[in-house]
C-alpha cells in the first residue's frame, strides 16, 4: 500500500466517527511494559546507551553534554 492509500482511507474514515475509533484502537501501538524501548532518554528520546542511575534518565551522548553542569567531575 502506498501514502496515498492510507490517506484515502483516513479520508473515508473521518465521515464515520465509530469506524474510525475503531480502527485506531485496533491499529494503535501497544503500551510497553518491558524491553529496550521502554527506557528513554528524557532530553532526546535516544533508546540506547540509557542511564538511569540516581534517577538521571538520560543517554550516555547527553550525560556528557550535561555532566558537570549538574555536578559529576571527570577523573582520570
Amino acid at each position: 500500500m502506498t501514502v496515498s492509500d492510507y490517506r484515502k482511507v483516513f479520508k473515508q474514515l473521518r465521515q464515520k466517527p465509530s469506524k474510525m475509533k475503531k480502527y485506531i484502537k485496533h491499529n494503535a501501538p501497544k503500551k510497553r511494559t518491558v524491553g529496550l524501548a521502554l527506557r528513554r532518554c528524557r532530553r532526546c528520546l535516544r533508546v540506547g546507551g540509557h542511564i538511569g542511575k540516581y534517577g538521571l534518565e538520560l543517554c550516555r551522548h547527553c550525560f556528557r553534554e550535561i555532566a558537570t553542569k549538574i555536578g559529576f567531575k571527570k577523573y582520570g
